[in-house]
């Protein structure tokens, strides 16, 4: 199978989709691999590197996408992209298609097999290949949201972890999954008051165990969300629904009850975010205030950090890759029932329930008999 790899063209977007040792196996596995030039710069990654692993590196884009049976990417096709897509193509890459329905419709049109990073789901109901990127994103959200909150960039001017005498800040956290766990670790280690929301009570458990007592857990419900909501100098959005949108927990009136000046952080932006009010910005553009609060919704959050985002990203696509490259989608998808649940289109079919149900249209099965 000839695997290509293009450079990302999303603002900001710094990742690559594949590393040279990645390239390497692929070659091992009698594979061709194709890199556009210059792809993994960003990830302090040489086109020299790549072609010691044997890789080819192509001069452009198109010749990529033109010649690849396998597209793998970080981040969903953009509009310039949707020229090269074509119904004898599969596409491997973060997709969140819940949130753009422009996308949903131009893979179906144009019979694309496409496979989503997100959707990849394991018998337990966790993410392989979401995880080390919901690590990052989590870990980062404290960093961004502490920076956010110093006055230059809006916010209301209050140290995250306080000092002696001073009370340092609220940080409400929603949602206790990967993200919203890594979030509670850098906010609770830096001092912070920590209030975290999930509707699992088993989670909670967990956290309340862990954190023997340093922080405060609630059921998520609309009074406890709306209580909190007032108290909160940060408010960090972590909820995950696979495949499918993110709930609007923050409604655009309780923006009035929020302290002037407090911090939204939308990890949830890439499913269309947790708050009316949340729409996505980029790394040189990340925040705007609505109603006296400001709103950080960068929605790839892991490409800000690409040297330490793309390693832990192919340290857990590559045996996927490899499957598919190796087996062909439909086959690979019958030997593992996670991949299956991965596929979001096939042939001109939508077959994720989530993407399904955000946009009332009709759902197929995957043909795996």
């Amino acid at each position: 199978m000839v695997i290509g790899v293009p450079r990302e063209i999303k603002k900001d977007e710094a990742r690559v989709a594949i590393t040279p040792e990645g390239a390497r196996a692929a070659r091992i596995h009698g594979h061709e691999v194709l890199i556009e030039a210059s792809a993994g710069i960003g990830s302090g990654i040489t086109d020299e590197e790549y072609k010691s692993a044997g890789a080819k590196v192509m001069r452009t884009a198109a010749e990529v996408w033109k010649t690849a049976d396998m597209v793998v990417k970080v981040k969903e096709p953009l509009t310039e992209e949707f020229e090269f897509l074509r119904s004898n193509l599969i596409l491997f890459t973060y997709l969140h298609l819940a949130a753009v329905r422009d996308i949903t419709e131009m893979l179906i049109a144009k019979g694309t097999t496409s496979i989503g990073y997100e959707t990849i789901e394991l018998d337990d109901g966790s993410l392989p290949l979401l995880v080390p990127m919901s690590e990052i994103a989590g870990r980062l959200a404290v960093q961004v949201g502490s920076w956010a909150l110093e006055a230059p960039n809006g916010g209301s001017g209050i140290l995250l972890s306080g000092v002696s005498g001073v009370a340092p800040a609220n940080v409400l956290i929603l949602g206790a999954g990967t993200a919203g766990q890594n979030a509670i670790r850098i906010a609770a280690g830096m001092g912070a008051n920590v209030v975290v929301v999930d509707i699992n009570p088993n989670k909670l458990r967990y956290i309340d165990d862990i954190y023997r007592g340093g922080l405060t857990t609630l059921i998520g419900n609309a009074a406890n969300i709306e209580a909190e909501l007032a108290k909160a100098d940060l408010v960090i959005g972590a909820v995950l629904l696979t495949g499918a949108k993110a709930p609007k927990l923050i409604k655009r009136e309780h923006l009035k009850t929020m302290r002037p000046g407090s911090v939204l952080v939308d990890v949830s932006i890439d499913q269309g975010g947790i708050a009316e009010t949340s729409r996505p910005t980029t790394h040189t553009d990340p925040v705007y205030v609505i109603d006296g609060v400001v709103h950080y919704c960068v929605a790839n959050m892991p490409g800000a950090v690409p040297r330490t985002s793309t390693a832990a990203l192919t340290n857990v696509t590559l045996p996927y890759l490899l499957s598919i490259a190796d087996h062909g989608p439909i086959e690979a998808a019958k030997r593992d029932p996670a991949l299956a649940r991965g596929f979001n289109t096939y042939k001109g079919a939508l077959t994720h329930p989530g993407v399904a149900e955000a946009f009332d249209l009709p759902l197929s099965e995957l043909p795996l008999e």
